[in-house]
């Protein structure tokens, strides 16, 4: 009934991670890169809600760095600017109720 084998969690796995365990997905993704490093003349604002509804999902939520690629430095960056721009009502706290 039961076997004694460890099962292969996370990397190595053939479940498709992107690992290097020969699985039969052959699924490479891409090392994210931060947009803010790349391009120095990009500037995370407040003022911006436009730039910065890119980083919030429809329902208000910001969205965690390890979607978005952004390094842990511009994402706290990030999350401040947010949540100042919310305060002066440029982006809503809850997204709009899909009825």
């Amino acid at each position: 009934m039961y076997n004694n084998q460890k099962t292969q969690r996370g990397s190595g796995g053939s479940g498709g991670s992107g690992g290097s365990g020969g699985g039969k997905n052959k699924f490479f993704q891409r090392k994210k890169i931060c947009r803010f490093c790349v391009d120095n003349e990009l500037e995370i604002n407040y003022k911006t809600p436009k730039a910065l509804r890119q980083f919030i999902t429809e329902r208000g939520k910001i969205i965690p760095r390890r979607i978005t690629g952004t390094c842990a430095k511009h994402q706290r960056h990030l999350t401040v600017a947010i949540k100042q721009s919310r305060q002066i009502a440029l982006l809503p706290f809850v997204g709009k109720p899909m009825y």
